[in-house]
């Protein structure tokens, strides 16, 4: 049973394409918050592990489909419904569409599993980023959250981490220390903004 929430609650709508681990740990996160809550999960993809993850924690999961994302507005309403005071994209693989970020200004954020500007752009994501950061002999990488504008992880950053890279780590084993950080910091992240907008 979840605490009662203030009138004021603050409102996060995530955008999940894959398992969903990121949204889990979000939703877990401010679970016990009277004043932030995470109201919905949007998919693209009907076996995302985010849907049957949302719909476990008791969270709102809605599949939808490129057309009610690109060429209807049936997405951006079901956002205007809700309100949303920040628009989540945790590990949601397709290029979000000018109308919604025109509506929502600023409070549409990101997470890459590498140190922007380096390793991001289309088709960047998952264990490819992994696999060519290794590949390149860089000696650390790390996430960036940013803001989402209408280029593939070009908006503003808002926050980096970083862990090194041993010579002995492989894509694997960099993708597990990236989804620490991305655990660890991203709730962080996504309270500080919401508060800050207060």
């Amino acid at each position: 049973m979840s605490k009662k929430k203030s009138p004021n609650t603050k409102k996060i709508v995530i955008f999940a394409s894959g398992s969903g681990t990121n949204a889990e740990n979000i939703i877990k996160y401010f679970q016990n918050s009277k004043n932030i809550e995470v109201v919905a999960v949007l998919s693209n993809r009907r076996s995302a592990g985010a849907l049957k993850r949302a719909h476990d924690l008791n969270v709102k999961a809605l599949l939808f489909d490129k057309e009610a994302l690109y060429q209807t507005n049936d997405v951006l309403n079901v956002l205007k419904d809700m309100n949303p005071d920040i628009i989540v994209l945790a590990g949601f693989l397709w290029l979000f569409p000018s109308n919604i970020i025109q509506e929502f200004p600023d409070k549409i954020i990101n997470i890459h599993p590498a140190l922007l500007p380096k390793y991001g752009g289309k088709g960047m994501y998952g264990s490819r980023v992994h696999e060519t950061v290794i590949e390149d002999k860089e000696k650390e990488s790390g996430i960036t959250i940013h803001y989402v504008n209408e280029k593939y992880d070009e908006g503003n950053t808002i926050f980096q981490a970083t862990t090194g890279i041993e010579n002995h780590d492989t894509a694997e084993s960099l993708a597990a220390k990236i989804h620490d950080l991305e655990y660890r910091h991203f709730p962080e992240v996504i309270q500080q903004l919401l508060e800050k907008n207060n």
